[in-house]
């Protein structure tokens, strides 16, 4: 699975950007889908996940009610909606693959097999 992450940016605190990961190589209904990110001096971590049919969503307790995960499994896409954005959401942010595995959760970032490079997220406040 190849995977390319895209629309970051810098934003004022309370904006929103919307993020994208484009798949390619399988087929993503079997993937499980996750953004992490990781911050300067901080290690990586988990932000939201969403199983391979879509139906299953989880969120860190730190963006939950603000950032929507989704996905296209007919354009091989998944999304990121940030609303509401924080100082502290600043972070490159990754999008990555996994098997969808029964009764697997998705919020362990070393968990994932494939990883896209990334895209920068700077919120000013």
């Amino acid at each position: 699975v190849q995977l390319q992450a895209s629309g970051g940016g810098l934003v004022q605190a309370g904006g929103s950007l919307r993020l994208s990961c484009a798949a390619s190589g399988r087929t993503l209904t079997n993937y499980r889908m996750g953004w992490l990110r990781q911050a300067p001096g901080k290690a990586r971590e988990f932000v939201a996940t969403i199983s391979g049919s879509g139906r299953s969503t989880s969120y860190a307790d730190s963006v939950k009610d603000r950032f929507t995960i989704s996905r296209d499994n007919v354009e091989n896409t998944v999304y990121l909606q940030m609303d509401s954005l924080k100082p502290d959401d600043t972070a490159v942010y990754y999008c990555a693959a996994a098997y969808d595995w029964p009764n697997y959760d998705g919020r362990v970032p070393g968990d994932y097999a494939y990883w896209g490079q990334g895209t920068q997220v700077t919120v000013s406040s």
